[in-house]
């Protein structure tokens, strides 16, 4: 698996790029902000989304098609996050997303929100393959597993999966 230190404080931070991950990037709309003109925090959520959606994009992974093709869903089973410092209006935030734990009908994401060498948000949210017709967990397809395992040409060398 990667490497998946957790800083304990700002100090300990490593910015995007010197730590391996898939990085997308995020302006802030003033939509994206509060009354206090800072990003909303659950907005962050969204931003993490986006990214995931991208990283597997660049894996090679259709939703839509795997969808259609499948049946097979990915839904958001646990989400937990640690705020940290603020993002404002037209601030460029960077996403790193890494994979932490690859089960069989599950991933595990490690996330993290960076406004140039600044740590904003860390996240880990577990995305859970289900069936859509039932919502029922379902054994992620072996080809969309492997391009998970695999990565993508912008992500860090390939994963190896975890004990289920």
């Amino acid at each position: 698996m990667r490497g998946m230190e957790r800083s304990t404080s700002q100090a300990d931070a490593v910015p995007p790029g010197s730590r391996q991950g898939f990085t997308w990037p995020v302006r802030v709309y003033y939509e994206d902000t509060d009354a206090g003109g800072i990003v909303f925090y659950a907005n962050y959520l969204k931003f993490f989304e986006r990214a995931r959606t991208e990283w597997l994009r660049a894996c090679g992974v259709d939703q839509c098609r795997l969808a259609d093709e499948t049946g097979a869903l990915f839904v958001v089973r646990r989400t937990a996050l640690d705020y940290r410092a603020p993002a404002r209006l037209d601030d460029i935030v960077t996403i790193v997303s890494r994979i932490e734990k690859l089960g069989r009908a599950s991933v595990d994401f490690m996330q993290e929100a960076w406004r140039g060498e600044t740590l904003l948000v860390t996240g880990s949210i577990r995305v859970a393959c289900v069936d859509g017709a039932t919502m029922r967990p379902a054994v992620m397809p072996d080809h969309v597993h492997d391009a998970l395992r695999r990565g993508s040409d912008k992500d860090a060398p390939a994963v190896s999966t975890a004990a289920q």
